[in-house]
């Protein structure tokens, strides 16, 4: 998994490229974390543009930011998943508290 960064006042957008599973979930989620809590972020951008697969570790790493980001009254949201990964993201039903853009 590798991870980008993008700081724009308020807003943490990170780019998530190659695989979020069980193997990069807890690793990502550390050096995300971290970022979140030395920053003053009100809305977490995901973007998953080079993201090739997700899987269920995956969806609870985005919930886990959710979480987070939510203690804080922040936002967050999802853009630019491919339709393989889209898709489940549908089946997860994680549409259902972020926006998906």
């Amino acid at each position: 998994m590798n991870l980008e960064f993008l700081d724009s006042g308020q807003t943490l957008t990170i780019k998530l490229k190659g695989d979020l599973d069980h193997h990069s979930a807890d690793e990502s989620r550390v050096l995300i974390d971290k970022k979140i809590n030395e920053g003053k972020y009100n809305k977490i951008v995901i973007d998953l543009k080079k993201l090739d697969f997700i899987d269920s570790s995956g969806i609870g790493f985005v919930i886990g930011r959710y979480k987070l980001i939510r203690k804080r009254n922040g936002v967050i949201e999802i853009t630019n998943a491919s339709s393989k990964v889209r898709k489940i993201l549908d089946m997860s039903g994680i549409g259902k508290i972020i926006s998906i853009k």
